[in-house]
């Protein structure tokens, strides 16, 4: 059967991130996506000029309508819109899936590529919440030090990611920690303006690895090698922070292969 993977994140009207991003992730390494769309944007490669978050109750009804009809094997969620839908998203997913667990990655969004705000504090605090029922949290540097660092994350139960690409040097290693120990995977950096929706792409092959089946270790590996595939190859679009090739034009697993280097 194909995975199924459930997207519950913001729609980013300028297609680099958010459900855009994420829908050409799953699809393109072999998945089904499903939505659940929390706020809608008004964004471009330049910055973000609006932002309308979708009622709670909406949110919720997404959820309910594809779970009920079509199931899932994954979560991701990405940019939750209000600390009130945090808080509801983490409840209906704790009912849903308590009994029978699913992978759920949780990429805590804060600050878009363009440097504009995407939750206030009450949505950050509420994070908590969700990194509680998380099977991985993928934070970046910045994110990770708004969360109170690496044992605060751990201490609330999830396996955490620490994505480098904020770190300053010509190689970006990022770090997984697990109740097991640590697993480095360390690459050259690709240097590019194109790299709009990194964050939101590997959470969302992580997801579809783990929904496939794959290793924690194997779909981390796997979802780098896709990020960096995408890296290589932007359309180059926009006059600011543009998306990445997705659309990579050939068969995603001969392009993904041996892409990735562990420390």
């Amino acid at each position: 059967m194909t995975a199924r993977i459930l997207i519950i994140a913001g729609s980013d009207s300028g297609g680099g991130a958010g459900i855009q991003a994420d829908i050409k992730t799953v699809t393109m390494l072999g998945g089904h996506a499903m939505t659940a769309i929390t706020a809608i944007t008004a964004q471009n490669t330049l910055g973000v000029q609006a932002v309308h978050p979708v009622p709670t109750d909406i949110v919720l009804a997404q959820i309910d309508s594809v779970v009920s009809d079509i199931g899932v094997d994954a979560v991701k969620i990405g940019m939750i819109g209000s600390a009130q839908t945090a808080n509801a998203v983490a409840d209906r997913l704790t009912s849903m899936f308590s009994r029978e667990p699913i992978p759920i990655i949780f990429d805590p969004v804060m600050i878009a590529s363009s440097g504009s705000v995407l939750a206030d504090p009450d949505t950050i605090a509420a994070f908590a919440r969700l990194m509680r029922i998380a099977t991985l949290v993928t934070p970046n540097l910045p994110e990770l030090a708004a969360l109170s660092g690496e044992a605060a994350v751990r201490a609330l139960g999830p396996a955490v990611l620490i994505k480098g690409g904020h770190a300053e040097g010509p190689r970006v290693t990022d770090r997984l920690v697990t109740d097991a120990g640590e697993t480095l995977w360390t690459n050259p950096r690709i240097e590019t303006r194109h790299a709009h929706g990194t964050g939101c792409t590997l959470a969302s092959g992580i997801a579809t690895g783990l929904a496939q089946g794959m290793s924690l270790d194997a779909a981390i590996a796997r979802a780098i090698a896709f990020v960096r595939a995408a890296l290589a190859q932007p359309p180059g679009l926009g006059a600011g922070h543009g998306p990445m090739g997705h659309a990579l034009g050939v068969s995603p697993f001969d392009q993904l292969r041996d892409r990735t280097c562990p420390a």
